[in-house]
C-alpha cells in the first residue's frame, strides 16, 4: 500500500530531477563543446594547410617567375656582350685587310722583285690552264717588267714541263690603272681568265685565311667543334 509523499519528499525529488537532469545537460554540452573544438581544429588545419599550400605554390610560382626573368637576363647580356666581342673582333679583321690593301701597291715599286712575283702569279696560270697559247692582261705601266716575267715563265715552264708555250702580252685589254698590279692569264680563246690581280689574291687570302688569321689574333674557339 502506496504512501503519498510529503512536500519535502516531493521538493527532495524535483531537486534530484533537476540535479540530473542538469548534469546530463552539462554533459551534453561539454560533449558538444569538445565536438566543437575538434571540428573547430580540423577545420582550422584544413584552411591552414590550404592557406600554406596557396601560399607555397605563390612562392614556387613567383620563384620559377623570378629564376626564369633572371635567366633570360643573364642570357641577352650575354648574347649582348658576345655580339660586341664579335663586332670589335670583326672590325680588328676588316681594319687589319684594310690596311694590306693600303701596301698593296708597295709591292709593285721594287721592281726587280715585282718581275718575280709576276712570273710566279704568270706560271700559276700556265699549270692550271695547261694549254700551249695563252695571253696575259697586266697594267700598261707594267708592261715592261711583265715582258720580262713572262719571258723568264717560258723559260721556267719549259724546264719543268718539257714543253714549249706561246705567251701573249695583250696590250689590248689592259688591267685597269687603279689595279694595284698582279695580271690575269687568258686561255682558251678569252674563255677561261685566272685572275691574278693583288686585288683578286687578296680576297682570296681574306676567305682561306681569315680563319687561321682569326686563330692567331683571338686565339681558338672552344665552342667550335669543326675546322675546314
Amino acid at each position: 500500500m502506496s504512501h503519498a509523499m510529503s512536500d519535502d519528499q516531493v521538493a527532495g525529488e524535483l531537486k534530484k530531477m533537476t540535479m540530473f537532469i542538469r548534469q546530463e545537460a552539462l554533459e551534453k554540452a561539454k560533449e558538444i563543446q569538445i565536438k566543437a573544438d575538434e571540428e573547430f581544429a580540423i577545420e582550422k588545419s584544413k584552411l591552414v594547410r590550404q592557406e600554406t599550400s596557396s601560399i607555397d605554390s605563390q612562392y614556387e610560382k613567383k620563384f620559377k617567375q623570378a629564376s626564369m626573368s633572371q635567366q633570360i637576363t643573364r642570357s641577352t647580356l650575354a648574347n649582348k656582350t658576345r655580339l660586341k666581342v664579335l663586332s670589335a673582333r670583326q672590325e680588328l679583321l676588316d681594319d687589319l685587310f684594310e690596311k694590306a690593301r693600303d701596301q698593296l701597291k708597295s709591292y709593285s715599286e721594287d721592281k726587280s722583285k715585282y718581275q718575280e712575283i709576276c712570273k710566279n702569279l704568270i706560271l700559276e696560270g700556265l699549270y692550271a690552264l695547261n694549254e700551249d697559247k695563252i695571253a696575259v692582261r697586266a697594267r700598261k705601266e707594267d708592261y715592261e717588267v711583265v715582258k720580262k716575267s713572262i719571258e723568264d715563265a717560258k723559260k721556267e715552264y719549259k724546264e719543268k714541263i718539257s714543253k714549249n708555250i706561246e705567251i701573249e702580252l695583250d696590250e689590248k685589254n689592259p688591267q685597269p690603272e687603279a689595279s694595284s698590279g698582279g695580271v690575269s692569264i687568258v686561255g682558251t680563246g678569252g674563255r677561261i681568265d685566272i685572275n691574278n690581280t693583288f686585288e683578286e689574291r687578296l680576297k682570296l687570302l681574306e676567305t682561306d685565311a681569315l680563319p687561321m688569321v682569326r686563330t692567331s689574333l683571338f686565339g681558338k674557339n672552344e665552342n667550335r667543334k669543326f675546322y675546314d
